[in-house]
């Protein structure tokens, strides 16, 4: 650009053809006061014109700087450059936010695969057309030859096109019908068309190519909105409603441009269908957000059904564990009942079996049934003392055994001693275990009663190290300690302890360790 023959600005070389395009906004020159004659000023604009681009030149203004700037140059540079920033701001915003939905709502029910819901996938894709189609009004120099470049921008053109089709055609309920299916072919021949064309375009420098194809695919888009039209007025609801008339402004708008940009010299006007888009793109967020919105609603029905079905299969849980709860104490009782019937058969009724013998023998003494029948009782009163012993706790089942027979002891002479210090819990000695190691020690001190002759038995009990020890220790005539009385060793595998004797006339030991 000269004045009176003074170079005042230049954008891009003139020489290097199909590159920069500085003419896609309104640009501003000041002009020095001092290049301005008086009378007749000579200005000259030499452009550029590369094939297939919009050669020419919109109307240039000369004037005073304030109201040139401000009424005509900023108005322009805002709807043809600041315009073209927000709307690629919002198709980006619009499209990131489908894409996100279409990526995580996944429809568990399809069978054999998990299958997304396809409206999100086209609104996002034709949102991210849009947006890189816009943004090409804010890129002087592409990034990309300008063959490539321009067959790119074309095909984003068509590729928004038929994605916001096929959004509709989700919307509509479409895809679920087989002999509407068709209709996704000519969508898919809007883009490649376009592509064909516009290359031929370029290749050949003909434009018309292109303007010609772009007609047809008015005639298309027309057709499909149209029907799609007819389709909400038979079955109307609200997201439809909204879509077909973003639809129809949309291509009236888009008729509009193809008429004043494709086939007329108005070269300084700014396309209407970049604007009327965003009635399109506000329709594809609400619709968007609202199926979002009803998913979410549905979920959380499910969800909430689902923690009913929970809570009603724990409370039948809970009913048929209460129900096993007490079957499980009633068999306890049984089993208990019956441990109790079988230690009476096994000891009290030995006892008392061998009182009747020694009667109907007519061979014993009197001081022999005795014992043999205080033996009996006292093991009876031990089988009682055994339903309440904590299990594990030695210390109280040693208590218990001197509670029932430290006053027979006395009864026969023998001195008893007593040097039980506090133990820990055998955690091996369950309820039967109690009971055995109750007969063993029993077993022990009857010994001593019967056999032993002894003036003083002593009970000790104590920890070495981690192992509890018991002892029972009497001061009789002893015993052949080699051979070990079945019924202790017995006992004491039953209850997972080591026995050691030790007896010598004066010292008998019966020893216990617990691990």
């Amino acid at each position: 650009m000269q004045l009176n023959g003074a170079l005042l600005q230049v954008y891009g070389d003139l020489g290097a053809g199909n590159g920069a395009d500085y003419a896609k906004a309104p640009i501003y020159v000041p002009v020095p006061g001092r290049l301005l004659r008086v009378g007749d000023n000579h200005l000259q604009i030499r452009i550029r014109a590369d094939s297939a681009r919009r050669a020419g030149l919109s109307r240039v203004t000369v004037g005073p700087a304030t109201p040139v700037r401000t009424e005509l140059f900023e108005s322009a540079y805002a709807w043809r450059f600041t315009g073209s920033v927000l709307l690629t701001a919002f198709s980006l915003i619009v499209g990131g936010i489908a894409l996100a939905l279409w990526l995580t709502q996944v429809d568990t029910g399809a069978v054999g695969r998990h299958r997304r819901e396809g409206i999100y996938f086209w609104a996002a894709l034709a949102e991210f057309c849009w947006a890189l189609r816009v943004a090409d009004g804010v890129i002087s120099d592409p990034p990309l030859p300008w063959g490539v470049w321009g067959v790119l921008m074309a095909a984003c053109y068509a590729g928004w096109a038929a994605s916001a089709m096929m959004f509709c055609y989700h919307l509509a309920g479409w895809s679920r019908r087989p002999r509407v299916q068709w209709v996704r072919w000519p969508l898919a021949a809007i883009v490649a068309g376009t592509v064909v064309f516009t290359a031929m375009s370029l290749q050949r420098q003909e434009p018309l190519w292109l303007t010609g194809w772009l007609a047809v695919e008015i005639v298309i888009i027309v057709c499909f909105v149209g029907a799609f039209a007819i389709a909400t007025v038979r079955r109307p609801n609200a997201e439809q409603w909204l879509v077909a008339g973003a639809a129809l402004v949309t291509v009236a708008f888009g008729t509009r441009d193809w008429l004043v940009i494709r086939l007329s010299d108005a070269y300084g006007e700014t396309t209407w269908v970049r604007y009327s888009s965003v009635f399109f793109g506000i329709a594809l967020l609400l619709i968007v957000l609202r199926r979002f919105h009803a998913a979410s609603v549905e979920a959380r029905d499910w969800v909430k059904a689902l923690a009913d079905r929970v809570a009603q299969r724990e409370r039948e849980l809970a009913f048929t564990y209460a129900e096993l709860e007490e079957v499980a104490r009633d068999q306890a009782r049984t089993h208990e009942r019956e441990r109790i019937l079988r230690d009476m058969h096994d000891g009290v009724g030995s006892h008392i079996s061998s009182a009747i013998r020694q009667l109907q023998s007519g061979q014993t003494s009197s001081e022999e049934l005795l014992r043999t029948l205080r033996d009996s009782l006292d093991q009876l009163k031990l089988s009682i003392d055994s339903i309440h012993l904590p299990l594990g706790d030695v210390g109280a089942l040693l208590a218990a055994l001197r509670y029932r027979l430290e006053p027979r002891l006395l009864a026969a002479g023998i001195e008893f001693e007593w040097a039980v210090d506090e133990v820990a819990p055998v955690k091996l000695l369950d309820a039967q275990a109690m009971r055995q190691l109750q007969f063993l020690l029993f077993e022990a001190i009857s010994n001593v009663l019967q056999h032993g002759h002894a003036s003083v038995l002593r009970i000790e009990a104590g920890m070495q190290g981690d192992t509890v020890q018991l002892r029972v220790i009497d001061n009789g005539r002893g015993f052949d300690a080699s051979q070990v009385p079945r019924a202790l060793s017995e006992r004491a595998g039953a209850v997972g302890a080591r026995l050691a004797l030790e007896s010598r006339p004066g010292r008998t030991v019966v020893q216990l360790s617990f691990d």
